[in-house]
């Protein structure tokens, strides 16, 4: 899963702010910073969210008490550490939340949870790694909290969440140890759908529609047809599963790696050609801001990454296309439609010695309420309760050239639930053998390799890796 980076600066908020700001206004949401909030319908009839509550008896339960914690440097982390002090007043706890890059907090965090140590009290479930973490049994069941009335007011709600972003912290048996605190959806953004229309095509809705559209639109007005960027185990394996493949042969019980299967081999040239010959120059090379960028500015046409990075192409202060974009279900291929899902959460360590106070933060943290302020104030744009991606004025934010990203989400989210495609991400060995594919993607797109040759590569070296660790490999 793809991080965004610490905190959007005012000019990527603009479009949804000026938007959402207005929308929520003239709904008669009002004055946050007091703690007031008018009452008005939400989705289906539910009482508009109020400011969250301190669970009765909180601040003497756990006055003097104080708990540490730690993230990855994103915008929602960087939010939730302002509100923090909040939180402190009205429980009376002290919380250290410490903020890290990426890499370096999951190196840490691996650590800690590996000695199953006390030093931390929360943690951030990071995707990738949920199903070594949660497997192991380094993370705290968190059933026992929920169902407990004392600990969980039934308003919190543990069942409005998304089911796509739940799946990766639910342990074998269905029993949670975290909750999600981002969803994100692999969408298809087409910055100008105009020149497929000009060509007399209509956005792609299959493989064989795109390649037609790809032929027939590339360079063309000074546009290349499509923009990817380098981490390909994110952008090529919804090809893989268009295709009839899988990373693995059944995950999470048969992690036999599968990259040389007739699918892997047959999207891996796909993905390559789109790659050589409809993409800007230096596109292995290009970070998700690079990719962005080149949409946004009019120099590349169509990205099939998270909603999340590529909203900025909406934004009429940092792109020259924002009045034309499209955001839609990406093409689907011979063997269906696999559009990637991801999600961080937070959880308790199983060494945390104080496991009550850091399930009041985390309650607190993701409350309907805390997630709605988030948004009002801040516009968060992946949440993942349906209560507020259902909310007709986030929907309304969130609408883009008569595009509803909500409802769009949502659908993804329903698909990557119920297909349970997306569990060969959260397996333990997922990130080496990433690894493999990003190297073969890059050799056969430079066309140091066949496809076939490239492939059969990646296997072999992913078989060595995972043996070395331990996994047991199908002969």
């Amino acid at each position: 899963m793809r991080k965004r980076n610490l905190t959007k600066s005012a000019d990527d908020r603009s479009v949804s702010r000026r938007k959402f700001l207005g929308l929520t206004a003239a709904a008669g949401v009002g004055a946050v910073a007091a703690g007031v909030e008018a009452a008005g319908p939400v989705g289906k009839g539910s009482a508009l969210f109020a400011q969250a509550p301190a669970r009765a008896g909180a601040a003497r339960q756990f006055a003097g008490i104080t708990i540490n914690g730690a993230m990855f440097q994103h915008s929602f982390s960087a939010i939730l550490k302002e509100y923090v002090p909040e939180f402190e007043q009205k429980t009376g706890m002290k919380v250290n939340l410490e903020l890290q890059a990426f890499p370096v907090y999951n190196q840490r965090a691996d650590l800690e949870l590996s000695t199953k140590g006390s030093g931390y009290d929360f943690l951030n479930v990071t995707f990738i790694y949920s199903g070594r973490w949660i497997g192991a049994g380094w993370f705290a069941n968190l059933e026992e909290f929920i169902k407990d009335p004392k600990l969980t007011p039934p308003e919190w709600d543990a069942a409005d969440f998304a089911g796509g972003p739940m799946v990766p912290f639910k342990d074998a048996k269905g029993d949670r140890h975290g909750f999600p605190w981002l969803g994100e959806v692999q969408a298809m953004t087409v910055a100008q759908p105009d020149l497929i229309e000009k060509a007399g095509m209509k956005l792609p809705e299959t493989y064989d529609e795109l390649m037609k559209v790809l032929a027939a639109t590339n360079d063309k007005e000074g546009v290349t047809y499509a923009v990817t960027h380098k981490t390909h185990h994110w952008m090529w394996v919804h090809f893989l599963h268009g295709f009839g493949g899988n990373v693995f042969k059944d995950p999470p019980g048969n992690l036999t790696p599968t990259l040389d299967s007739p699918a892997a081999i047959q999207a891996a040239e796909f993905y390559a050609n789109i790659l050589r010959n409809y993409c800007p120059e230096g596109v292995l090379s290009y970070t998700d801001d690079q990719m962005v960028a080149a949409q946004a500015q009019g120099r590349a046409n169509i990205s099939m990454h998270t909603l999340s990075w590529t909203m900025p192409v909406a934004d009429p202060k940092k792109s020259k296309v924002a009045d034309k974009v499209a955001y839609v279900m990406p093409p689907a291929g011979p063997k269906g439609l696999f559009p990637g899902v991801g999600s961080h959460g937070l959880g308790i360590p199983i060494g945390s010695r104080k496991k009550e106070a850091a399930w009041e933060f985390i309650r607190w943290a993701l409350s309907k309420e805390t997630i709605w302020r988030m948004v009002k104030e801040r516009d968060y744009t992946s949440p993942c309760r349906p209560s507020v991606l259902n909310h007709p004025d986030f929907k309304k934010g969130m609408t883009f050239n008569g595009r509803d990203l909500a409802v769009l989400s949502l659908k993804i989210f329903e698909m990557a639930e119920k297909g349970g495609y997306m569990k060969y991400r959260t397996v333990p060995v997922f990130p080496q053998v990433g690894d493999k594919i990003n190297k073969a993607i890059e050799v056969v797109a430079t066309k140091q390799m066949p496809a076939e040759a490239a492939m059969k590569q990646a296997q072999a070296e992913a078989i060595a890796d995972l043996k070395k660790a331990g996994i047991k490999i199908d002969a």
